[in-house]
């Protein structure tokens, strides 16, 4: 896709566009007037002009293109995500549907009714009523003869005569089951119905003897997946296309109506599309499919994003609640949240070291000539303005970035839980199905009968081959002993046959008033799950499916590869440290990807607001958990139908997302940020002495500016082994036109004033510094600028007490004395890191008095 096409309509990257070409005409601009105004022996600043220029444009360019596309990538993230949920729980929903077709095609009392004997017309469409009245996914369910009238029905094809005949002719030449969307007489207006059909055999010569007909509730359904993933207010469209790609489901269908064909995207990427005039961002989600079933052939899902509308969003604000250092530490680890952010701050720093080293390295002797007091000054202050658009700029970038992450995590947290709640919906209508099949009861009522109990087995066997979701299904009596299962022998190789259910299960299970009613084991150890954590589903199974309770039937979900599945297919395309978790209301663990919680009970330190958020609602937020930065997505189960909302039962489960962002950033290293400039006047100060000023943290260090070499990356410092001097990190080559000098030890200044020291990987910059007969380098957090200050600006530092000599001997005040700058005493420092006799060692320090701002 074009990112430029994208530009003209997002307002903040076109603002911030302006401010970059405004700054990189005035580096064009100083670079000329130096040119033609600065004296010889200057060209190591016309150099540094030069290359910071060039620089700058090179970081415009890049800074543009990035906002762009991450602003196009957290908009597919908040509308595309959806789209592919969309398509996703849609499938996983009809592969239950071929299911249901598959096991009440060989219900033996409407085999029967079809063959002629047994029940009549009034007693079938009874029996399929209470069919349907488990399952609310169906609008109608119908029986049809072999020339397609209807024998029996049920809901909305109650009083329709016939069906239509090649939905029949195709479903009497089929084995299995027949997928057929379409217009249809088996809805009253003809309406296009999503239809699941199979043949019934006759159940003596096996011959066909009819049709079943499930007529899924199709438009109740996408109205239920739209309305909880449609969340562009009306900015976007979510719609469902069939293998033409024409739509046939529409979250906004005055917008966009059935019938119509559109552009698709097939590569899954976000790309431009022209429909009805107007530009379209386009993503199109094929289904992951599940359990081997991919859906209706060529269905998929499509998010579609006017362009003139799809930027016209407010700043995300994510950074704004978050403590300045977690904001900084997260800044450290860009790279692992946005790339193109971190080179943009790798870009950034250069263009500010760039400046800083042109200010250090102009000639000290000519800085009073006013062409090139001129020429630095504004260096000065372009580069203040360059800084400071940087930094907003990377703030931006940041939060625009890390607003993507959140909604990633909300969304997926909430899939989660949605997608929970749907395959367990299926499990409480599974169990009362079953509980109606005639087989059932009829072993049941035969007491020891084990002919009647080997019927019931072989029945039970078939409903688990075509339902896998399952461990074993068992029929108990009323005493609780299971006299068949589907699978009579567990792993351990003991036998299910004769031993009982729990006896609360029991006693839940003989209560329940009615055939709608089901009972679900809390989560624990079960031994018809071989003692692992687990939910059984129960109904109870009643003479002729409304008299007295015979028993009952349980069906054993297999509950921790089905979460675990779940989960780690909620995770896909994720970080691979990323983890999900399903917990309870009081934080305990119910299945997790993370080896590390699963040997944990509760999940600990989640924001308590979180384990109370209100059924069906999701929250994300950037946290620190365990020494790491996270992205935390929480969602509160919402139920599905009547599930969990009106059904009686209630076991409400939280999902959890955690992705880490990196390790936390400890110390004043975590901070990298350049500091307000001082607002020192020039024009006051041309007689005093220049300061190179650079960040530890939060505090401002100098050295006096004709002591420094020149500044590098820490990038560039060659690591060494701890051997020595416990505070030197490393060498750090001295270059001049890619020729290698010589090499200068660098020192952690973190660590030599008694910090915990700064983290190479972290990022810094390196100080190199000049003194009798020596150089060597300086580990910091950051450049700041070069300043002239008066001897009225300087002062003696305060330090007093038994001590040794302190490396900071001066204190310079900026921002009319509401900053105090600490100047290092270079040779003190040489004289400290050979190991002077006449200088104590640090460590032998209990404490040190730090002065770090007045006013």
């Amino acid at each position: 896709m074009n990112i430029e096409e994208c530009l003209p309509h997002m307002r903040d990257v076109v603002t911030c566009e302006a401010a970059l070409r405004d700054i990189s005409l005035m580096w064009r601009l100083i670079e000329a007037t130096a040119r033609m105004t600065c004296p010889d022996g200057t060209q190591g600043l016309l150099s540094m002009l030069a290359a910071t220029r060039e620089g700058f444009e090179s970081l415009e360019r890049d800074l543009i293109a990035s906002f762009a596309r991450q602003k196009v990538g957290n908009l597919m993230v908040e509308a595309g995500t959806p789209a592919r949920h969309a398509i996703d729980a849609l499938v996983r929903n009809l592969f239950e549907r071929t299911a249901d077709i598959g096991f009440l095609a060989t219900d033996r009392a409407l085999r029967d009714f079809l063959a002629g004997t047994g029940m009549d017309a009034a007693q079938a469409s009874e029996r399929l009523r209470a069919y349907r009245a488990k399952y609310t996914v169906y609008d109608a369910i119908v029986l049809l003869d072999t020339e397609g009238r209807v024998m029996a029905a049920t809901g909305a094809a109650e009083g329709v005569a016939r069906c239509d005949d090649a939905l029949v002719a195709r479903s009497l030449d089929a084995d299995g089951y027949v997928e057929t969307f379409g217009p249809t007489a088996l809805q009253r207006d003809g309406a296009p119905a999503l239809v699941y059909s199979q043949r019934m055999l006759h159940p003596r010569t096996g011959q066909p003897a009819g049709v079943l007909c499930l007529v899924f509730a199709f438009a109740t359904e996408m109205d239920g997946i739209f309305a909880s993933r449609h969340v562009r207010d009306g900015r976007s469209n979510l719609i469902l296309l069939d293998a033409d790609d024409r739509i046939i489901a529409s979250a906004e269908p005055d917008w966009m109506p059935a019938g119509l064909k559109v552009p698709v995207n097939a590569g899954e990427e976000v790309t431009l599309r022209i429909w009805c005039g107007r530009k379209y961002l386009v993503q199109t989600f094929a289904a992951e499919g599940y359990q081997g079933y991919a859906g209706p052939p060529g269905w998929k899902a499509q998010t579609m994003v006017p362009l003139d509308l799809a930027f016209d969003t407010a700043v995300a604000g994510v950074l704004e609640g978050l403590e300045e250092s977690v904001v900084d530490g997260l800044l450290a680890h860009s790279s692992r949240f946005c790339p193109p952010l971190h080179d943009i701050i790798v870009a950034a720093d250069a263009v500010r070291r760039v400046v800083w080293n042109g200010q250090v390295m102009a000639p000290a002797q000519r800085r009073d000539e006013r062409a090139l007091r001129t020429v630095l000054e504004q260096i000065t202050d372009n580069g203040s303005r360059s800084d400071a658009l940087f930094s907003r700029s990377i703030r931006e970038l940041a939060d625009t970035a890390l607003a993507a992450r959140l909604s990633s995590a909300r969304f997926t947290s909430q899939w989660l839980v949605e997608l929970l709640d749907r395959n367990l919906y299926e499990r409480a209508n599974d169990c009362r199905w079953w509980a109606l099949t005639p087989e059932l009861a009829a072993a049941l009522a035969a007491g020891n009968d084990r002919l009647a109990a080997d019927e019931a087995a072989r029945v039970l066997k078939h409903i688990n081959a075509l339902y896998t979701v399952y461990t074993r299904l068992v029929v108990y009596d009323r005493q609780g002993r299971i006299i068949a299962a589907s699978h009579a022998v567990d792993g351990r190789g003991t036998s299910m046959i004769g031993q009982c259910i729990e006896a609360d299960t029991l006693a839940a299970v003989m209560a329940l008033p009615d055939q709608q009613r089901y009972h679900v084991t809390p989560l624990r150890p079960s031994p018809l799950y071989e003692g692992r954590p687990t939910w059984v589903y129960h109904a109870a199974i009643r003479e002729n499916g409304e008299g007295p309770v015979l028993g009952g039937i349980g069906i054993v979900f297999d509950t921790t590869p089905q979460l675990e599945a779940m989960l780690h297919g909620a995770l896909a395309g994720q970080d691979e440290a990323s983890r999900a978790a399903f917990i309870d209301r009081e934080g305990r663990i119910l299945c997790t990807t993370d080896p590390e919680l699963a040997s944990l009970e509760r999940l600990q330190d989640l924001p308590p607001e979180m384990l109370k958020l209100p059924r069906g609602q999701g929250a994300a937020r950037i946290m620190v958990r365990d020494g790491q930065y996270i992205v935390l997505g929480v969602s509160a189960s919402p139920g599905y139908r009547e599930f969990k909302l009106c059904d009686g039962y209630d076991d409400q489960v939280l999902a959890v997302t955690m992705q880490p962002l990196g390790p936390v950033q400890e110390g004043r290293a975590a901070r990298r940020r350049p500091q307000a400039v001082p607002a020192t006047r020039r024009a006051d100060t041309r007689g005093g002495v220049e300061y190179a000023t650079f960040c530890l943290g939060e505090e401002l260090f100098a050295v006096r500016a004709d002591q420094v070499v020149e500044a590098q990356p820490a990038s560039q410092v060659h690591r060494l082994p701890a051997v020595g001097n416990m505070h030197r990190v490393g060498m750090l080559a001295l270059r001049r036109d890619g020729l290698v000098l010589r090499h200068v030890s660098v020192f952690d200044l973190d660590a030599l004033l008694g910090g915990p020291g700064t983290d190479l990987a972290a990022g810094g910059q390196v100080v190199v510094l000049r003194g009798d007969n020596f150089e060597l380098g300086l580990l910091v957090s950051d450049l700041h600028g070069v300043w002239s200050f008066s001897a009225e600006q300087s002062q003696h530092a305060p330090w007093t007490g038994d001590m040794l000599p302190p490396l900071v001997t001066q204190l310079l005040t900026a921002d009319e004395g509401r900053q105090l700058i600490q100047v290092l005493d270079v040779q003190r420092l040489r004289e400290w890191l050979s190991g002077r006799p006449a200088v104590r060692r640090l460590e032998e320090v209990q404490e040190r008095p730090r002065l770090l701002a007045v006013g």
